[in-house]
């Protein structure tokens, strides 16, 4: 099977940006946190450079890995974010290596060429997708954080974040919750206009089962929250299982076409 491949101009910039998130992911203890700053800064410039270069270049391609490099982006741009709102947060050094793996993950494997017969309102489908995938990327990376710091709470250590437990499980549900209205545009779109985004009704594939499987899950973890107080263990695995459905959703579709398969449709 022969995987399509990148442009000279993207695997360019791919190649800058992973360098420059190598900088604060492996010599974090080696240089000043002003340096490492500024290395985050330039890498996540050339990462918007390349995905931006994957989409309206020479031959604009798109698939699973361009949409785990982009959410990557987001996450990154959401940790840039609360950084000037919370100083204290330590986390460069792993989102850096999350950056410049799926900056090289999205070279490996661009993606398929974006047809130019395509609605002009499916562009805007998929930022809406990308987008719902980041939000619950950053609402993942906050339940991390907070599961670590409830552990080494109650082993009596100190977290390294410095963020209270009740900031980080407040933030946790707000990406989940703003998560949950773009996943449910997403699929009203999908559903209502189908044929114009994709000149097919809807159907049910793989990918609109298990988007609509993580909705349902999404849907029982805020009412669960809301009506039944839930917190914790118990709702992080709830916050799991939905990420790994929608996951599954497009990402496992189109990794199975494009890679296993070796098709685009």
């Amino acid at each position: 099977m022969i995987l399509p491949s990148a442009s000279p101009v993207s695997w360019l910039l791919a190649l800058a940006a992973a360098s420059a998130y190598a900088t604060p992911a492996v010599a974090a203890w080696r240089i000043r946190a002003a340096a490492a700053r500024h290395a985050l800064l330039l890498a996540w410039l050339l990462h918007a450079g390349a995905l931006v270069w994957s989409l309206w270049g020479d031959t604009p391609r798109f698939g699973f890995a361009p949409a785990l490099s982009m959410t990557a982006w987001l996450v990154l741009t959401v940790y840039a974010v609360e950084r000037q709102l919370f100083p204290q947060l330590q986390e460069r050094r792993a989102l850096a290596a999350l950056g410049a793996l799926a900056v090289l993950l999205a070279q490996t494997f661009p993606g398929q060429p974006l047809h130019v017969t395509a609605s002009a309102w499916l562009p805007l489908h998929l930022a809406l997708g990308i987008a719902c995938y980041g939000l619950f990327a950053a609402a993942v990376v906050h339940a991390w954080l907070m599961t670590r710091a409830e552990r080494q709470m109650r082993s009596g250590q100190e977290a390294p974040h410095g963020l209270p437990l009740l900031t980080l499980e407040r933030l946790t549900f707000r990406f989940v919750g703003a998560g949950f209205v773009l996943l449910t545009a997403t699929l009203l779109a999908g559903w209502l206009f189908s044929e114009t985004l994709y000149g097919r009704a809807w159907r049910w594939d793989h990918k609109a089962v298990f988007s609509v499987l993580s909705w349902g899950t999404f849907a029982a973890l805020l009412l669960g929250r809301l009506r039944f107080g839930w917190r914790g263990r118990s709702a992080v695995r709830v916050l799991y299982a939905g990420a790994g459905l929608l996951l599954l959703a497009y990402v496992g579709s189109r990794f199975v076409l494009e890679v296993v398969l070796g098709r685009s449709a």
